[in-house]
């Protein structure tokens, strides 16, 4: 039986890499594995954007206090094409990073968090572990490298991105720069509920455009 588990692990881990490199949807989390004639196998079926392996379907939960809903973690992999700061579209997928809070593109500091993503992300192969969805239909990720480098904890070391705790519970905090949060005040502004001065931010910049 320690035979069969190993081999069902290294199994696991051989598709991943090599599904990961093919950009397909490749594993999802406790997904039950079972053996055919010793050797590991998946339920499987096709889907438009590669094969994927799922677990059975399972209530989801959802969170009012955070207005995030809890859904099965599935990894993708693929090429990023990055909307904003903590944006980013995977297959066809929109994704927003997981944990983080980086300035709308029209914000101060908006388009150089963008660029910076784009940066990042260029000509690499990004990861996506998707662990629930948001309050505007986008799947909350956390978003990895292929040298396993965290994308929210890059672009925060960056100071172009903020924690967020209620999402995050903090994992990414001791990573900001001194004054951060100076520096992306409107970003730092909606973690604290006061959406007054976004208002008011909008009205100025609406008013200078005419």
């Amino acid at each position: 039986m320690d035979i069969a588990a190993d081999l069902s692990i290294m199994y696991v881990l051989y598709i991943i890499d090599k599904d990961c490199a093919n950009g397909s949807i490749v594993w999802d989390r406790g997904v039950g594995c079972h053996f055919f004639h010793g050797i590991p196998a998946f339920q499987h079926s096709a889907s438009s954007s590669g094969r994927e392996r799922r677990q059975q379907p399972r209530n989801k939960a959802f969170s009012s206090s955070s207005s995030v809903a809890q859904v099965q973690r599935r990894i993708i992999c693929g090429a990023a094409y990055v909307t904003d700061g903590d944006t980013i579209t995977i297959n066809k997928q929109q994704i927003r990073l997981f944990g983080i809070d980086a300035p709308e593109l029209e914000h101060p500091y908006g388009k150089q968090a963008k660029w910076a993503m784009v940066k990042l992300c260029k000509g690499q192969t990004i990861q996506a572990e998707i662990i629930e969805s948001d309050g505007h239909g986008r799947s909350v990720a956390l978003c990895t490298l292929p040298d396993g480098r965290d994308l929210s904890a890059e672009l925060v070391k960056q100071g172009l991105a903020i924690d967020w705790p209620k999402f995050s519970n903090g994992k990414y905090r001791h990573l900001e720069v001194a004054g951060v949060r100076r520096k992306l005040w409107l970003a730092d502004a909606r973690q604290r509920g006061r959406m007054d001065i976004w208002a008011k931010f909008e009205a100025n910049r609406q008013g200078q455009s005419r």
